[in-house]
């Protein structure tokens, strides 16, 4: 029966395994046969990441809300406070308006569109 237990990369220590690492990074450098990604190349795996992240509608619904709650709760602790930026208003500086579709007037006269969900703010 063999002892395999003491054997392999994954049964060092984890200072081990990154002596063993740097070792090979620093030698495919000297080699010259390391990878370094180009700003293209990144770009590209930064979309396909996005891509991948995005498309579980679940996922990107339990991050929005989770961002939606924290971004309520700050604006909750610091309405009111001295030195909080929010325009003294208690809806975060944002005025909603009539509701009838009109833009809603702004704290220096001008007029506000909203942006409708899905189309970007004009």
């Amino acid at each position: 029966m063999s002892n395999t237990k003491n054997r392999g990369f994954a049964s060092m220590s984890s200072e081990k395994q990154r002596e063993i690492a740097r070792k090979g990074g620093r030698a495919a450098h000297e080699k010259g046969t390391a990878h370094e990604f180009t700003t293209d190349e990144a770009r590209a795996a930064g979309r396909k990441g996005g891509e991948r992240v995005s498309a579980n509608r679940e996922h990107m619904s339990r991050i929005g809300r989770l961002g939606g709650k924290r971004s309520a709760g700050r604006r909750s602790t610091s309405s009111g406070q001295p030195g909080s930026d929010n325009g003294g208003s208690s809806n975060g500086g944002f005025d909603k308006g009539s509701g009838d579709g009109a833009p809603a007037a702004s704290h220096d006269g001008q007029a506000q569109m909203s942006a409708q969900p899905g189309q970007p703010a004009m």
